[in-house]
């Protein structure tokens, strides 16, 4: 699905491709198809420019009849219970039926376009999902049939992890493999957490929710930042955690707090597994426990306000904090933020003229190119 700034792309951008539904591909598999795709990415780049920008994303269904088929995708080759599935669809079914998260990237992808075209850069900008319609394979190869030769892929998660960075990795190669021969060379922009445009859209979101709160008891209320939960077997594995905190830092720092506190959400998986903690849920009863009257709850760990926000958050989290006579005030995502969107063009700019890469504290900004052994997948025993 195309999303052109300037010039006319050569197909209408509808694809009628039916769902593929290819299965997990081991990790070996994975391995040597981001091997084959970085040897060929290194040959093309050597000889052609940038010529399109892919934005790539999880999806979500945009109809009820769509939730179940959405999510059967989504655990394809996992041993998922379908009381498990049922449960999430509930909360898909909550909102409406379906999941704000392809809308507010079409958005995401049009707003970057036109932001690229007033820097004078004229990349048509592209939109493909992992999980749903419009699927990578089929966005690949509509870019292939629109003359494509070499993109950039702007990958919506902020922080280096298995399901965030690698795995979309592997997913643009399988992409490709399954176009064929011609298919566009794709190279992933480094993560953005600390980002100083992504901080300031962060830091300007807490300030509206802030502002929620009445001015007698603003400064009292703790901030808690949330992120997706993983498996640990994952974290230990990946700087997920520690680009998260330092995320929190410097957002937590920017509107004067000193104080701030990190929780986790949504995860999933069964019990006798280890995931990331504390719970919002707990930190909530524990924040009223110690006298807290108000919360600033920022989902720092998301960039839109999707499923995982709208009913982990504003259903589950909001019900909480009301029933602990707390007043929680939700910031918002940065969404299509103007400093976000900026930020997308200025990681664009990195590779595209060689603009020297922004960061702000600790860390200093992320490689370009991902270590072939980074983010390694949980290993599930058996």
């Amino acid at each position: 699905m195309g999303f052109l700034p300037r010039r006319q792309a050569k197909s209408d951008g509808r694809l009628t491709a039916k769902l593929t539904q290819a299965g997990s591909a081991c990790q070996a598999a994975g391995g040597r198809l981001l091997a084959d795709g970085r040897r060929q990415a290194k040959m093309v780049g050597s000889m052609v420019p940038y010529d399109a920008l892919l934005v790539v994303s999880f999806g979500g269904p945009e109809s009820p009849d769509e939730v179940m088929p959405f999510l059967e995708n989504v655990v394809r080759g996992r041993n998922v219970p379908r009381e498990r599935l049922l449960e999430v669809a509930a909360h898909y079914h909550h909102c409406g039926g379906r999941s704000p998260i392809n809308e507010q990237n079409r958005a995401l992808a049009a707003a970057v376009g036109q932001a690229l075209a007033r820097r004078g850069t004229e990349l048509p900008v592209y939109l493909g999902n992992r999980n749903w319609r419009p699927l990578l394979g089929d966005v690949v190869r509509e870019m292939q049939s629109d003359g494509v030769r070499r993109a950039l892929a702007f990958v919506t998660s902020a922080y280096s992890s298995w399901s965030g960075c690698r795995q979309y990795l592997e997913n643009i190669e399988q992409a490709r493999a399954q176009a064929g021969a011609g298919a566009p060379s794709i190279e992933k922009l480094r993560v953005f957490f600390n980002h100083p445009r992504f901080i300031t859209a962060v830091v300007e979101r807490v300030q509206e929710a802030l502002a929620r709160i009445s001015p007698q008891r603003r400064a009292a209320a703790p901030l808690v930042f949330t992120a997706h939960s993983i498996p640990l077997s994952m974290a230990e594995g990946c700087r997920y955690e520690e680009q998260l905190r330092e995320a929190c830092r410097l957002a937590s720092a920017a509107v004067g707090r000193e104080q701030y506190l990190l929780a986790w959400q949504s995860r999933s998986g069964p019990p006798t597994q280890p995931w990331l903690e504390p719970d919002i849920l707990d930190v909530l009863r524990e924040l009223a426990d110690a006298g807290a009257t108000d919360v600033v709850v920022v989902p720092i760990g998301f960039l839109s306000d999707h499923i995982e926000v709208l009913y982990d958050l504003d259903h589950e989290a909001a019900q909480c904090a009301a029933a602990l006579g707390l007043f929680m005030a939700r910031a918002a995502t940065v969404g299509t933020h103007p400093e976000f969107v900026e930020m997308i063009c200025d990681l664009v700019d990195e590779r595209l003229r060689g603009v020297p890469p922004q960061a702000i504290g600790k860390l200093g900004p992320w490689h370009d190119v991902c270590p072939a052994d980074c983010c390694p997948p949980v290993v599930r025993k058996t």
